[in-house]
């Protein structure tokens, strides 16, 4: 995956459409909580402004599903953008059509335009030809900064990057794209990844990829305990999918024929509800009660997840150990996240809410990466190959 980035590409006066992830979440009232995708996207448009290029941005919010909503218009995004660089930020009316092409050719060098949700029309998600050419009218060059949209071939990351040369990756794709192939394709060793998360359905691909790569495989969260059911454990009411239990034992036969270290959890945290007001009690997992779930990893598990962590020089984390939003059964997850970030490893933490948790347990800075993307993050893993990517100009 070795790709043209911007800083490979002359930028000076070229009108550059820039792919971002705005999607970012909103109050009822419409206010952004939480700019971290903004924030992201900082660096790139700085790079090209202080380069002499002229800004056009490009972002989906929400699901409008091809019809204009109101409560999903990039305006709020514009304005925050604006103190964010610290200069002013144009939101167009629309994302392509004649007032926009005027709006993009009046721009000076060093200037933003933020073009209006690309999700108003319907043709964004289906890629549709006429819509990419709108896109590709506007632009010099394409970048793609939106990883977390890299795995959807949609007009404003794959269309117009198929009309438009060069199209090359912006700083936050290009680190993504740095630490995958740390951490997977070209790892130090020994590798260990650590899957947490609710089902093993979703993450069977990713299992029967990562025993071809690492040398330890650390499984958490209610999917551990499909993987106890079909070890033939008494899992009390805790979610099991009935219809994996096969696929769940081959995965961990699979393991013990490549030499992989496959590592549930020994004991857990239980409880009757999820809501962490009701009684608590730590047992082995061989034996969880009737009525009661496992919904954290017990002292124990965290003690043997951490001995399988020392040493590792390669450490690729998705989808926590347990239900963390609540603070009862949030320890499994949070110690993890001290220890991990505590290594000396290249750390890779992506999807599933594991960067909510690395956040939360307050060592964020201390991850080497933490990916922006969580479905695009979980293909890759898989091995798939990744559109908004793969359609990037070869370096």
């Amino acid at each position: 995956m070795a790709k043209l980035t911007i800083n490979e590409v002359e930028l000076a006066g070229k009108r550059v459409f820039v792919r971002v992830d705005f999607n970012v979440p909103l109050t009822p009232e419409g206010a952004i909580r939480e700019d971290t995708r903004i924030r992201g996207a900082v660096p790139t448009i700085q790079t090209i402004c202080a380069a002499g290029g002229r800004v056009i941005l490009a972002s989906h919010m929400g699901r409008p599903k091809g019809k204009v909503v109101p409560g999903l218009s990039l305006k709020p995004v514009a304005e925050r953008l604006a103190k964010l660089l610290g200069q002013p930020v144009t939101l167009a009316p629309d994302c392509i059509g004649p007032e926009v092409e005027s709006l993009v050719e009046g721009l000076k060098p060093g200037e933003v335009l933020l073009l209006e949700n690309v999700r108003f029309h319907a043709g964004e998600t289906n890629n549709d030809p006429a819509l990419a050419e709108g896109f590709a009218r506007l632009a010099d060059l394409v970048v793609n900064d939106a990883f977390g949209t890299a795995h959807r071939a949609h007009a404003s990351n794959v269309g117009v990057a198929q009309r438009v040369s060069p199209a090359v990756a912006g700083l936050l794709m290009a680190a993504e794209i740095d630490y995958f192939n740390r951490a997977i394709r070209q790892p130090k060793r020994p590798v260990v990844a650590i899957l947490g998360g609710a089902k093993v359905s979703t993450k069977i691909g990713v299992i029967e990829a990562l025993l071809e790569q690492v040398d330890t495989l650390i499984v958490g969260g209610a999917m551990a305990n499909t993987f106890f059911k079909a070890r033939g454990y008494s899992v009390g009411s805790s979610l099991v999918e009935e219809g994996m239990l096969a696929v769940a034992a081959a995965a961990e036969a699979k393991a013990k024929e490549k030499g992989v270290a496959f590592l549930l959890p020994v004991d857990c945290i239980a409880a009757q509800s999820m809501d962490g007001k009701g009684p608590v009690q730590t047992v082995p997992v061989t034996d969880i009660p009737s009525g009661w779930m496992g919904l954290d990893i017990g002292p124990d598990s965290l003690a043997l997840f951490r001995e399988a962590l020392q040493g590792a020089q390669t450490i690729v984390w998705n989808g926590p150990l347990g239900v963390f939003e609540q603070p009862a059964f949030a320890q499994g997850t949070l110690g993890l996240a001290a220890t991990v970030a505590a290594s000396s490893a290249v750390t890779v933490v992506g999807g599933g809410d594991t960067d909510a948790a690395v956040c939360l347990a307050g060592v964020a800075d201390k991850i080497s990466h933490i990916s922006t993307g969580g479905g695009a993050f979980l293909e890759l893993m898989e091995g798939k190959s990744l559109p908004g990517i793969e359609h990037l100009t070869e370096a």
